[in-house]
């Protein structure tokens, strides 16, 4: 009944940013996303064996998906592993909003299954979890996974489907050097003790853990990320320097580091890619082996820059 093991790449590929409105300079980092140059981005992740894509609904309410489908044209279906999520918050008032969320995503990406379906946020586990369970069965989606939910939250979706013969195979949180929420609450030991797979998102903090941004050069004023993030940048400055000076001598980036790091504590990060040149940076991460007195050093300097980069959709872990 179960189909075989969630197996995934190291990385995991983030298409959020996909999910701009299609106007020019319009995208949410004030990007130009062309479809060739979102071809040219799939090309080399999957020549470079990433492929699993992560997308959902809310990413420009569709966009994401249907631009993403349109970049994969071409691959065979085997190729590739397709990651979409259920948002309760958008949920249809139909007898099923679960499987009808999930089939206007395969109709966008035109396929007939996903290899990973998430529940987006924690809304009413005992409510939305059930609806999984017939999906599973007809093998439209192949493995379910629980994003931003708590300890608690993901016992409790998977004793629900574990009623039935599945499990809750992936967690999806935010996690970085600057938010470990996700490990002090157990959830990662959880997931290692089960062999659930952990992803972790916003491994860059929306760019400011890349090496790029300082006080002298701060992120695009008028950007949301900059006023989330612009204040933090004296505080994290002795951070993304050591990071920079880790990467220097092999080779690799400040981001590279950050997202080695996470692939050091067990996680799968989800890093956003719009340009050929992300993939190239992700190849390098993957092949980073950070030493465990690197790995607290960081750590170290991270908790010494003492911010707070919860984000305001996420509830306390």
């Amino acid at each position: 009944m179960a189909s075989k093991a969630l197996d995934v790449p190291a990385v995991a590929l983030g298409t959020w940013a996909w999910g701009d409105s299609g106007e020019a300079g319009d995208g949410y980092f004030g990007s130009r996303l062309s479809e060739s140059g979102l071809r040219e981005v799939v090309e080399k992740a999957q020549s470079n064996g990433l492929t699993l894509w992560d997308t959902a609904v809310v990413y420009g309410m569709g966009r994401s998906e249907s631009v993403l489908a349109q970049a994969l044209a071409g691959y065979d279906r085997s190729e590739y592993q397709l990651s979409t999520k259920f948002t309760p918050q958008i949920a249809g008032d139909g007898g099923d909003p679960v499987a009808d969320m999930l089939g206007q995503s395969l109709d966008r990406m035109g396929t007939d299954y996903v290899d990973l379906f998430w529940i987006h946020n924690p809304a009413d586990v005992a409510r939305w979890t059930p609806p999984l369970i017939p999906l599973l069965r007809s093998g439209a989606i192949r493995h379910v996974g629980v994003s931003n939910h708590n300890m608690e939250e993901i016992a409790l979706a998977d004793r629900i489907l574990g009623e039935a013969g599945f499990r809750v195979e992936a967690v999806q949180n935010h996690f970085s050097l600057l938010y470990r929420s996700s490990e002090r609450a157990g959830i990662l030991d959880h997931c290692r003790e089960h062999d659930v797979r952990f992803f972790s998102y916003m491994v860059l903090e929306q760019g400011a853990l890349t090496g790029r941004y300082s006080p002298a050069h701060p992120l695009p004023e008028g950007s949301s990320r900059a006023a989330v993030y612009n204040g933090m940048l004296p505080q994290l400055q002795a951070l993304t320097e050591r990071m920079g000076a880790i990467g220097e001598v092999r080779g690799a980036s400040a981001a590279d580091v950050a997202t080695a790091w996470a692939i050091a504590k067990g996680t799968t990060p989800i890093v956003g890619v719009t340009k050929a040149g992300h993939i190239d940076g992700l190849v390098r991460a993957r092949g980073i082996e950070l030493a465990g007195e690197e790995i607290a050093e960081l750590e170290a300097l991270a908790d010494a820059a003492d911010v707070d980069t919860r984000g305001f959709w996420e509830q306390g872990m």
